[in-house]
Parts: C-alpha cells; structure tokens; sequence
C-alpha cells in the first residue's frame, strides 16, 4: 500500500469518526455557520423594511421644522441671561410675572414638551432616520469571507 492510500484511508477514517462524534457533539463550525446565516436573513429582512422612498419637497420642509424647537429652547436660555444682565429691572418684572401662572399650566407645559420631545425621539428610535447613504456607512465583509484564513492561504502559497 503507497502512502497516499494510507493517507486516502487515514482521511476517510477521520472523515467518519467526525460524522459519528456530531452525533454526540454540536459541531460549533456548522452551528456558528448556521447562526451567521439567520444573522444574516434578519438583517436583510429588517434593512428591506426600513427602505424608504425618497422624500418630497413636504416631507423635507416639516422635517426642518421638526429640528426647530431644540435650537430655539437652547438659545432662548441663553437669551434670558442676556436680558437679564441687559434690564434686569424688566427681567425681574417678568419673572415676577411667571410666578403667577398656576401650577396646573406648568404641569400642562411640561407635559406637551416632554411628549413632544419623547415621541420625537421614539420616532427616529424605530427608524425613521433608518435612510443613510451607502457611502456613510462601513460595507461589512461578506459572510464567506474570512481575512484570517485568507492571509493563511496565501502565506501557504
């Protein structure tokens, strides 16, 4: 017998003494491969729900609107230190004036920009922004691909 028939035979050996062992075992190679495949059958799933049509002249202008309210609170803070320092007879005079607005419509106030704010931020958590250029984003590798073992290879010529 040549040794390449030994090594036929060693190989057809192990060959069955790895289908007897996934009996008893998981084969983690082919359970891993399993697992990326469903990864990847999920993602594509989710990512063709959230393909969205380009947006219309409307739809762009409501959205700058939408992202309105959040600068003007900012400086708005802002501004009341700036008139403070500016009158602050007048400051005093309004916020005097504040004081006198019941509890009830400060609850009120307080409940439409928590709500407004909440529902904005739910919005964009479930996808609204999910429209991002290609080139704005890494590209995975493909699922096949593996860098390791393909500098591996090609060490081994």
């Amino acid at each position: 017998m040549s040794i390449l028939g030994i090594g036929r035979a060693a190989r057809g050996v192990g060959e069955a003494v790895a289908e007897v062992s996934e009996v008893f075992t998981v084969n983690k190679t082919k359970a891993e491969m399993a697992t990326q495949a469903r990864y990847q059958a999920a993602l594509a799933q989710a990512g063709a729900e959230f393909q969205q049509q380009p947006l219309g002249w409307f739809d762009r202008f409501v959205n700058g609107l939408n992202r309105l309210p959040r600068p003007i609170m900012a400086l708005s803070a802002v501004g009341l230190f700036a008139y403070a320092m500016s009158d602050p007879e007048g400051f005093s005079v309004r916020m005097q004036g504040l004081a006198y607005v019941p509890e009830p419509l400060w609850w009120l106030l307080g409940a439409v920009v928590s709500f407004y704010f909440g529902a904005r931020e739910l919005s964009h958590f479930r996808g609204y922004r999910a429209h991002v250029p290609a080139g704005a984003r890494p590209v995975p590798a493909s699922a096949n691909e593996n860098a390791a073992l393909a500098e591996w290879q090609s060490s081994r010529g």
